[in-house]
């Protein structure tokens, strides 16, 4: 095993981590991890369904059996396009706003600290790191079809 390896394993350890985190904090607000990703894809702006699947990187009719359960719940509402009957955008309601602006402030104050046993400097450091491989890899999935 190389180091190199081992970073690859830390990697996915901290991801299982990360993901237990988001689980969690979801759930404080009585949403899916799921749920709670396409409620902060749509928190200011409305998306069409298609552009919808392929950011979360489902098939369109899971993601209808998605947006039914939390449209039931009063978090997000559909519209049909004027130029396409067809075609529906997804947004969020009053409640679904203030719902993802609560999990936005929770995530921001929860999440930090699993990089707490790291001296400041060194937080910081991982932050923006983490900010560059982001930005780098949404980049790349807005470019490529299906590489999410």
């Amino acid at each position: 095993m190389t180091e190199n390896d081992d970073f690859g394993n830390n990697l996915v350890w901290l991801s299982v981590l990360v993901q237990r985190r988001y689980a969690q904090i979801c759930a404080d607000h009585d949403l899916t991890s799921v749920q709670a990703t396409l409620l902060c894809v749509i928190k200011d702006q409305p998306q069409g369904m298609g552009e919808l699947a392929q950011l979360l990187g489902v098939a369109k009719n899971a993601l209808s059996g998605l947006v039914d359960r939390i449209e039931r719940r009063g978090l997000v509402q559909r519209e049909a396009l004027q130029r396409d009957r067809r075609a529906v955008t997804l947004s969020t309601t009053a409640l679904g706003k203030e719902i993802v602006d609560a999990l936005y402030v929770d995530v921001a104050r929860r999440m930090p600290d699993i990089a707490g046993a790291l001296p400041t400097d060194e937080q910081h450091q991982l932050a923006n790191s983490v900010a560059r491989i982001t930005a780098h890899l949404t980049a790349s999935s807005m470019q490529s079809p299906g590489s999410m």
